[in-house]
């Protein structure tokens, strides 16, 4: 007899996937009532590079056709405070604009990050916030070629693309992720808003989605109690503490060192100043915690969460923007999970994500039965410049992509102001 309870964790996981990504930056591409005219051909646009004073220009563009719009502190951070743009060999561009009669039309960033590899630093750049006016994208693929023709450039990455970025990134060469299981685990924090939130996503008159409402709560609660789907801690003798990103130190140095000397994988750089780079978001609205596990005083592995603040509206998100432990250990793993999750509820999300991660940390996370949702195409495309290293980077054993990868966790999370 077929198990009901599995027929239901289908529906509402299908449910959930665009509840959860309509909140995320909308792609222009999919936009189709221009304002003000402008899908009204102009003068041939022609490509440059983006200037930092062309910040209010790219503001006001990316408002107009529904993408988050960098702040001006965010803006520094990513283009003058970050740490990896000591390692590059020559300057890198900011990212590039199309200009139209003195206007920009269309915009591309451009984001440096340190990889590890092979006992190798490696460059890589990821492509950030793409936005063309409709009269103009006819020749919007100069941008994107002029991001892959980058010299001085290792790695080039694309880490939140919808189905139309990816056929763009191929039409590049660049290939998907080949980590296997790229997908999201979750867990049902609060059940009652939970099935509400992916009810209202169903647009049943409001009768029907009263009673609907009532039912998929009970079934919600039930299947969590039913099928123990929540991470449970395992006796040991480690201790789990909770720090500001501003206090992460030279212990997570020591760690980091140690991971660069496990199984070879492509690794994003996590020394410490990355890390408090990359978590100290400018208007950031949300929550971020650091969760480090420790054997007596020597740091085995860090969490970090990142949170969707109080006045998001419909289902409140965290999840997990991190996640590193000595040698995989799984009784570290396991640890810091379970701080993750009690964490999240604490600051009342009604459910926490894990994104990507290796099979030994998901291993981990699938002892808890967590849900899965998996994306409708893959949103991690990648190139390596020297043909033989992107050849090596198809074993999906290599990889340790999460949201820690590209502009993922780089950008603040916003509460009303989310569209």
């Amino acid at each position: 007899m077929a198990d009901p309870l599995a027929s239901i964790e289908k529906r509402l996981t299908a449910a959930i996937l665009n509840r959860i990504r309509s909140r995320r930056s909308r792609s222009p591409e999919l936009s189709t009532k221009p304002p003000d005219g402008s899908a009204i051909p102009s003068a041939p646009a022609k490509i440059r590079e983006a200037l930092f004073s062309d910040f209010e220009a790219v503001w006001s563009l990316k408002r107009r056709w529904g993408l988050i719009p960098d702040s001006f502190k965010n803006w520094e951070r990513l283009w003058r405070d970050n740490p990896a743009l000591q390692h590059c060999p020559r300057r890198l561009p900011i990212g590039w604009v199309l200009e139209s009669d003195g206007r920009v039309v269309g915009y591309l960033g451009n984001i440096a990050s340190l990889y590890r590899f092979g006992g190798k630093k490696l460059v890589a750049v990821t492509g950030h916030g793409l936005v063309v006016e409709p009269a103009h994208r006819m020749i919007s693929f100069t941008l994107n070629a002029a991001f892959y023709r980058q010299p001085f450039v290792d790695l080039y990455l694309s880490t939140t693309a919808i189905e139309i970025v990816g056929k763009i990134a191929k039409a590049f060469k660049a290939i998907p992720l080949p980590q296997r299981d790229y997908e999201v685990l979750f867990w049902v924090l609060r059940s009652q808003p939970f099935a509400r939130g992916v009810v209202d996503k169903l647009q049943l008159r409001p009768g029907i989605s009263r009673l609907a409402g009532g039912v998929a709560s009970l079934v919600m609660g039930t299947d969590k109690l039913f099928r123990r789907r929540w991470p449970r801690r395992h006796e040991s003798s480690l201790s789990v503490t909770q720090i500001g990103v501003e206090e992460i130190s030279d212990d997570f140095q020591t760690l980091w060192e140690a991971k660069l000397h496990e199984a070879p994988r492509l690794l994003a750089d996590r020394s410490p100043a990355t890390l408090r780079w990359h978590f100290q978001t400018p208007d950031d609205e949300g929550s971020t915690g650091v969760f480090c596990c420790y054997s007596g005083k020597q740091l085995l592995g860090y969490v970090v969460v990142r949170s969707d603040p109080a006045a998001t509206p419909g289902l409140r998100r965290s999840f997990v923007a991190d996640m590193v432990a000595k040698n995989d250990d799984p009784v570290t793993l396991n640890a810091l999970c379970v701080a993750a999750y009690q964490h999240a509820k604490q600051v009342g999300s009604h459910i926490l994500e894990v994104l990507g991660f290796p099979p030994s940390i998901r291993a981990v996370c699938s002892q808890s039965n967590p849900y899965v949702r998996k994306y409708p195409s893959c949103p991690f495309y990648y190139k390596a410049a020297d043909q033989s290293l992107h050849q090596t980077l198809t074993e999906p054993s290599l990889w340790y992509a999460s949201p820690f990868d590209g502009d993922t966790t780089l950008m603040p999370l916003l509460g009303s102001a989310n569209p």
